[in-house]
C-alpha cells in the first residue's frame, strides 16, 4: 500500500476508535466530539503537508510544536489554540492507554497563556464596519473598497497588492497571478466581491485617471495616476479603523490573518489555504501538486463569507 494512503486509513482508524472511546467511555455530547475530531484533522492536514506518508503513532513532540507555531502564524486566536491543543492530547493519551504508543508526544506541551501577543484578526462584520465608513461618492472611495475586498478576499501581502497587474488578473478564469516573497509567483482564487468592486473601479473610476508613463498596468494608482505606496494602504485602513471606532491594531497583514482565519475556522483544508497564503512556512512543495485551480477557487467559494458578489 503507498505510504501516504496507509497513513490515512491509519489516521482515520484512529479517530474512530477514539471517538467510540470518548462517547461510550467518558459519555460526551456530539458536539464535542465532532469538535475533537475536528481538531485532529487539522493536525493530520498539517503531518501530511509537512511529511506525508507519516501516521499519527510517529507523531513526535517536535511534530507538535510546529504545528502549534504554524496555527499561530495564522492567527487563531489563544483559546482556539488552546482548546485544540487540548483534543490532541486527550487522543494521545487514549493512544497511550490502549497501549498503542509507547510515550505520549503532547504530554509536555504547555497551553498558551491568554496574555500572550497575537495579531489581531477582524471577522465579517467587522470588515463590513470598515467598508461602511468609505465615501463611494470620492472617486478615491471605489478604489479603497476594491482594495478592502482584495486584501480580505484574496489573502494578500500589502506588497502583493501594490504590486499587483491588470495583466495578472483572470476575470473569466477568477484567478490572480501574485508574486510574493522571494519573486516566487502563485495563482490565488478571485473571489466574487472583490472581482465585483475591482471591476467597478476599473471601469468607474480608473479609466478617468491620467495614468503616468510606465504606471499602465498596475491596478492601483493614486489620483496622480501612479502606483500606490505600501505606506498608503497602512494609512487609508487606519483612518477607517478610527472612523470605525474599531479598537484593534488593524494593518493590511491584519486582513490577511483574517483572510486565513476565516477559511479555517470554517472548515476549509490547511493545504488549501497555505497555498493561497503562499506560506513560507511550507517546505514540502509536492503538496501543491494535489490541488487545482479549480479546488483552490471552490474552496474559496465555500468557505469564504465574501466569495460571492452581492
Amino acid at each position: 500500500m503507498d505510504s501516504k494512503l496507509f497513513s490515512m486509513s491509519q489516521w482515520n482508524r484512529y479517530k474512530n476508535e477514539f471517538k467510540a472511546y470518548l462517547h461510550i467511555e467518558r459519555s460526551l455530547s456530539e458536539n464535542t466530539l465532532v469538535s475533537y475530531l475536528e481538531d485532529l484533522n487539522k493536525l493530520e492536514q498539517f503531518m501530511d503537508m509537512e511529511l506525508p506518508g507519516v501516521n499519527p503513532t510517529k507523531v513526535t513532540t517536535e511534530h507538535i510544536r510546529k504545528f502549534l507555531h504554524h496555527i499561530t502564524d495564522i492567527g487563531l486566536a489563544i483559546t482556539t489554540q488552546n482548546r485544540i491543543l487540548s483534543g490532541i492530547k486527550a487522543f494521545y493519551k487514549f493512544l497511550l492507554l490502549e497501549d498503542i504508543i509507547d510515550t505520549n508526544p503532547a504530554d509536555l506541551i504547555e497551553t498558551a497563556r491568554v496574555g500572550r501577543k497575537l495579531p489581531d484578526t477582524l471577522n465579517n462584520e467587522e470588515v463590513e464596519q470598515l467598508i461602511a465608513q468609505i465615501d463611494r461618492s470620492k472617486p478615491e472611495g471605489e478604489r479603497n473598497l476594491a482594495i478592502i475586498e482584495v486584501l480580505y478576499g484574496c489573502g494578500l501581502r500589502v506588497s502583493e497588492l501594490v504590486n499587483l497587474k491588470i495583466s495578472n488578473i483572470y476575470f473569466d478564469d477568477e484567478f490572480i497571478r501574485v508574486t510574493g516573497k522571494g519573486d516566487k509567483q502563485r495563482l490565488v482564487p478571485l473571489g466574487g466581491m472583490a472581482k465585483k468592486h475591482i471591476l467597478l473601479y476599473m471601469n468607474e473610476v480608473r479609466i478617468h485617471v491620467p495614468v503616468q508613463k510606465g504606471q499602465e498596468d498596475y491596478l492601483f494608482l493614486n489620483r496622480r495616476g501612479k502606483q500606490l505606496t505600501r505606506v498608503m494602504i497602512f494609512t487609508i485602513l487606519k483612518n477607517l479603523t478610527e472612523l470605525a471606532g474599531i479598537r484593534k491594531n488593524i494593518s493590511p497583514h491584519t486582513l490577511r490573518h483574517s483572510f486565513a482565519t476565516e477559511l479555517l475556522q470554517r472548515g476549509a483544508d490547511l493545504r488549501a489555504i497555505q497555498d493561497m497564503l503562499g506560506h513560507e512556512s511550507i517546505t514540502t512543495t509536492e503538496v501543491y501538486t494535489h490541488l487545482n485551480q479549480a479546488d483552490l477557487l471552490d474552496t474559496l467559494i465555500e468557505f469564504h463569507p465574501r466569495s460571492k458578489p452581492a
